[in-house]
């Protein structure tokens, strides 16, 4: 009988990490075909707890299975798009953590989809409203990642669909991190904000007491 929903929401619960690489690649395959796939979303609970495995995956300390977390849950969005929405405040936080880690593979990734959130679960400003936390974020490298997904959100979908008045202020916060390379990115993301809506960025920055040369 054909692996469904039942035994993944199972699977998925192992601790063991050869057994997680392999239902991982399972449920990939089982999200790819959706003759092989009805059952997806018959059972709201089941899929919910699906999703919350999934996630703790990306929270996995091996960086195997936080790929893998971050590919099936990828697939979890092709498949459901904006029925994905629901489960977007889910799984920000553990992707704002990811954007901090060690390997730039595991950063890539976990950009990747949250942009992909933006292309196909939800509009960008909905996404940037909870991603903004991110900002404050512990680790550097993710308050870095924050900013660098903006100047990619930007360079994709331009300034029409964001509010910026809501997040430039969070880029002047990190204009005075403690950590050059959060200040870097953030320049990087206000110079990508000029680019889009020219002077009017300037303006703002000198209300809010940014000195001129800066």
């Amino acid at each position: 009988e054909p692996a469904g929903m039942d035994y993944f929401c199972e699977q998925v619960q192992q601790k063991d990490v050869g057994r997680r690489m392999q239902v991982g690649q399972e449920l990939l395959e089982y999200l790819g075909d959706r003759a092989r796939s009805p059952d997806l979303e018959q059972d709201q609970q089941r899929l919910d707890k699906v999703i919350d495995e999934l996630t703790a995956w990306v929270n996995s300390s091996n960086f195997k299975v936080a790929l893998l977390g971050l590919d099936v849950l990828g697939a979890f969005v092709d498949r459901l798009s904006g029925r994905f929405k629901p489960y977007i405040g889910t799984v920000l936080l553990p992707l704002i953590d990811r954007m901090g880690d060690a390997k730039d593979q595991v950063r890539e990734q976990a950009q990747n989809l949250i942009l992909k959130l933006m292309c196909e679960a939800a509009p960008p400003m909905y996404i940037w409203e909870r991603l903004a936390v991110g900002f404050k974020h512990k680790n550097y490298r993710s308050r870095e990642g924050v900013c660098l997904c903006l100047v990619a959100t930007l360079n994709i979908y331009g300034a029409q669909p964001l509010i910026l008045s809501k997040l430039v202020p969070h880029l002047c916060i990190a204009f005075g991190d403690s950590n050059s390379q959060v200040r870097d990115a953030a320049i990087l993301a206000i110079v990508e904000v000029y680019r889009h809506v020219g002077e009017k960025v300037r303006i703002d920055l000198a209300k809010r007491g940014i000195p001129p040369g800066r």
